[in-house]
């Protein structure tokens, strides 16, 4: 499988973006999934998450603000709203398949103060 990561872009303080992520084959419902953020020199980590079952969790600071969803077994969104300077970096969509990590290319997020 293969995943893709869509949407991102420049935006102020307070605005919102929605990323998407597209899976070459039906994926969602079967596996679970999360969005994870890299700034600059830095690991990647994790924002969000998506079980097979529908169930989502947020990290702390984005609760509230970012909602993810799935659209369809091949489709997830990561809603961000009232976006701040702190949530700039590079997301990616990232899962666990068959004992692999399949990430495919992030999308880049900058948030202007």
């Amino acid at each position: 499988v293969q995943l893709q990561a869509s949407g991102g872009g420049v935006v102020q303080a307070g605005g919102s973006l929605r990323l998407s992520c597209a899976a070459s084959e039906s994926f969602f419902s079967k596996n679970n999934a999360g969005w994870y953020r890299q700034v600059r020199g830095n690991h990647r980590t994790l924002v969000a998450s998506i079980f097979s079952d529908g169930t989502t969790n947020y990290v702390d600071s984005v609760k509230g603000r970012f909602t993810l969803s799935r659209e369809n077994a091949n489709t997830i969104h990561l809603q961000m709203n009232s976006l701040r300077p702190e949530d700039t970096g590079v997301y990616y969509c990232q899962a666990v398949h068959m004992g692999s990590l399949v990430s495919g290319q992030g999308t880049l997020v900058t948030v202007s103060s």
